[in-house]
């Protein structure tokens, strides 16, 4: 401490403070300060993500209810949706492209239908959760909680949607002679195997759409190839091999994860020697489903919590 007398004034200097010369991070550490909105570990990210169960499955819901209630119809266009794309397709595919007469009308229009009710639930989960960070910007800025809740809800939404979707196969099948069996008890783990698969690819997408939001309009043509890659419309084996073409790449095209959901699901229900004849399971099939499921899933989950901290920033 030091004092200067000028006249009857006197002037004393504070005593330097203990905290001088400790940088940001060492004075956070000392007083036991965090980072606001940082990134938690991995086991306590998914901790926090089940503690909002709740939410993911209400905010589903409230999403599924808002989709359609500015229509006459309301809920119906969940089912109808689908079933008008079937039917252009069958008009395009089966009737004037002649990709039904191997099958048989019987077996091709539940072929078809359910071929694009699953890739329909694929397709949507990807396109909804593009922009699952970027359409809800309001609710990520105001509220804190994990950011996955929302790729996540927007997958279980058309998980729900499916369901709905799936009552009216089931007409489909029973109406042309697909009576049930045993084997539609596989719907089951085909269905949790996707919704994970879905769920992990909503994620990739969500971080990805939320830094470049023109992905959202790139994707439904990225969409649409593929859709064509997995023989959503017709025996994706058998037209390759009419042109032709190499054996890996049939091998490659088979082992796709939406040609191996769609083929699970068609084995399971369309019955008949001859409808499996149409149906190609590429070896393995079911290691090939859980091996996509956790590769896409899992991996999605973690690249997701990697950008947890930037979601809703700049």
């Amino acid at each position: 401490m030091s004092e200067t007398t000028h006249g009857s004034a006197v002037a004393m200097s504070a005593p330097p403070s203990p905290d001088d010369g400790l940088s940001a991070a060492e004075l956070a550490g000392k007083y036991g300060l965090a980072v606001s909105g940082a990134r938690p570990s991995l086991p306590e990210y998914a901790r926090q993500l089940w503690a909002r169960r709740h939410f993911i499955i209400a905010f589903s819901r409230a999403k599924l209810t808002a989709q359609y209630s500015q229509a006459k119809l309301g809920q119906v266009w969940q089912v109808a949706t689908p079933l008008l794309n079937a039917t252009v397709y069958f008009l395009i595919f089966g009737l004037l492209m002649g990709q039904s007469k191997g099958m048989g009308i019987p077996t091709y229009i539940p072929f078809l239908v359910t071929g694009i009710f699953v890739f329909t639930f694929t397709q949507s989960s990807a396109m909804s959760g593009v922009r699952s960070i970027s359409g809800n910007l309001g609710l990520v800025r105001a509220l804190h909680f994990p950011r996955a809740a929302l790729p996540v809800s927007f997958a279980l939404q058309q998980l729900q949607q499916l369901l709905f979707s799936m009552l009216v196969l089931f007409l489909f099948l029973l109406g042309f002679g697909h009576t049930p069996q045993l084997s539609w008890l596989l719907i089951v783990p085909t269905l949790a195997l996707q919704f994970v698969f879905n769920t992990g690819l909503a994620m990739i997408l969500a971080r990805a759409g939320s830094k470049t939001p023109d992905l959202a309009q790139l994707l439904p043509f990225i969409l649409r190839t593929w859709m064509y890659a997995s023989g959503v419309m017709y025996n994706l084996v058998e037209a390759l091999e009419k042109q032709h073409a190499p054996k890996w790449l049939i091998d490659v095209l088979s082992a796709n994860p939406a040609a191996v959901f769609i083929n699970l699901m068609r084995s399971s229900l369309i019955n008949g020697h001859a409808a499996h004849k149409h149906i190609d399971l590429p070896p393995h099939v079911w290691a090939l489903a859980v091996g996509w499921a956790l590769l896409i899933g899992i991996g999605g989950f973690v690249y997701f919590w990697k950008a947890e901290e930037q979601y809703g920033r700049g």
